[in-house]
């Protein structure tokens, strides 16, 4: 087993380069099990070490997404234990997973996901709420050991005799499915797999690196610290919309990696119109529409201000309580239009209540983004693409005061503030090498980092190697 020391000297197993090496000495041998006869030849340039089946009744495939950033020391003039360290620095992030489905029937589809992720982000993954890096698991201590990821089952249920054509991935297999029909999935998923989908701006391995570029920064979905949860989702399909619903399990602890398994103690659920109106010829446009509820042990922003100024704890202590549930809520929205020549606008809005403590995603209350991307057409590189955005991050009144008066969050506290929106611009480019191997550039400029005027700004450029396989 080869071993790498990571920002802060520990030793890590290679898990994504060993997962790498395993696919490049299969492929051959899964390159033909997925591709009988010339059902699976691509029209365009192979964009994975070796092409998939659309008639197998199995799918096999994987990726390793290696990401490196630094930034220069930047003016502030105090921190605290969550702030994003003003020294200059480096760190590198390392996720593999390997992807495996199986068809059973046309109509029920099993999917099995592991994952390692090793390496970390820059100060730990703290200090600000759009954090510069997706893939950063939140817990450094929970080391590098294999996880399963994903594990559920999909059931469609048609409701009429009309099919339409579908691209198969990994968590869906069947290339023909009803117009109108029922899908229901149960098992261990993450939530932003299925809610709050943008095809400009969900996807890491590919696209922006932001938290808040890739989710809606104040949807606080359900998820343990690796970002999955267990759950139920059921969607009624339809021509021009769609409807979800799901029903998860919330962390026992906020950012925590147990999740509560008594649903009258903590659970969530999470709802998202998706209408597909036909705005323009030929142009795709898509609206979605989310709320979502959450119940868990959260604090209170102004219990824990009250507490703290009737001297019952030293510092504001937004777990100080005795447990009982709470309940938050927000709304989404989460819009995309193709402009043609390749080109694609995007914009998220995203607003919580506020006033119970930031527990499972990050520590926004009210976001706006607006961005746009472009594939390689116009100068002969296909499958490359860029993509920039613009991001702005708020927090609620008492959740300022919260961190003014030295309070901590399980992202936020620099000991004091000074409050201004956390706004961000991201742009990158991403290059198609050859088959499966991208790499792509990644550059962040964040003002106010952890909404302090007193810090920053920090610029952050990054790198991105991906094999997709």
């Amino acid at each position: 087993m080869g071993f790498c020391k990571n920002k802060v000297g520990r030793l890590a197993p290679v898990w994504g380069i060993c997962l790498s090496i395993l696919f490049v000495a299969l492929a051959p041998v899964l390159a033909r099990a997925q591709s009988p006869g010339d059902d699976s030849a691509p029209d365009g340039p192979i964009v994975a070490m070796f092409p998939h089946s659309d008639s197998a009744r199995f799918w096999v495939s994987g990726q390793d997404n290696i990401v490196t950033q630094w930034h220069p020391s930047f003016s502030a003039l105090y921190g605290g234990p969550n702030s994003l360290r003003s020294q200059a620095e480096h760190a590198t992030s390392n996720v593999a997973t390997l992807y495996t489905g199986l068809a059973l029937t046309h109509t029920t589809e099993i999917f099995l996901d592991f994952e390692s992720a090793a390496g970390g982000g820059l100060s730990d993954a703290l200090g600000l709420a759009g954090f510069v890096n997706v893939d950063v698991v939140r817990n450094p201590e929970l080391g590098t050991k294999p996880y399963l990821a994903r594990g559920m089952v999909r059931q469609i249920i048609p409701l009429g005799s009309e099919k339409i054509q579908t691209e198969r991935g990994p968590f869906a297999l069947a290339t023909e499915v009803p117009v109108r029909r029922l899908e229901l999935r149960f098992g261990k998923f993450g939530m932003a797999d299925f809610f709050d989908i943008n095809d400009s701006g969900s996807d890491s391995h590919s696209q922006f690196l932001n938290w808040t570029a890739d989710n809606n920064g104040a949807y606080d979905y359900a998820a343990d610290t690796r970002g999955y949860t267990v759950g139920l989702i059921a969607e009624y399909h339809d021509r021009n919309w769609t409807f979800r619903f799901g029903e998860a399990l919330m962390p026992t602890v906020a950012n925590g990696i147990d999740l509560e398994w008594n649903l009258r103690r903590a659970r969530a659920e999470n709802y998202e119109l998706e209408l597909r109106p036909q705005l323009f010829a030929h142009r795709a446009t898509t609206l979605r529409l989310l709320s979502f509820v959450n119940h868990a042990n959260m604090g209170v922003y102004r219990e824990a201000v009250e507490n703290y100024l009737n001297g019952q704890t030293p510092t504001p202590e937004i777990t100080a309580h005795p447990w009982r549930t709470t309940v938050k809520y927000g709304f989404g929205a989460n819009f995309e239009q193709e402009l043609g020549h390749h080109w694609r606008a995007f914009a998220r809005w995203g607003w919580n209540e506020g006033q119970h403590e930031s527990f499972a995603y990050t520590e926004v209350d009210a976001t706006l983004e607006a961005g746009a991307d472009v594939a390689g057409h116009s100068w002969h590189r296909q499958s490359d693409k860029a993509g920039a955005v613009v991001i702005s991050n708020g927090i609620s009144a008492d959740h300022q005061h919260y961190l003014a008066l030295g309070g901590r969050g399980f992202l936020l506290g620099d000991g004091g503030l000074t409050y201004g929106r956390e706004n961000i611009v991201e742009a990158y480019y991403n290059a198609h090498l050859w088959r499966g191997l991208f790499t792509g550039f990644d550059l962040q400029h964040i003002n106010n980092p952890g909404y302090n005027r007193d810090r920053g700004p920090v610029l952050v450029p990054g790198l991105r190697i991906h094999l997709e396989f």
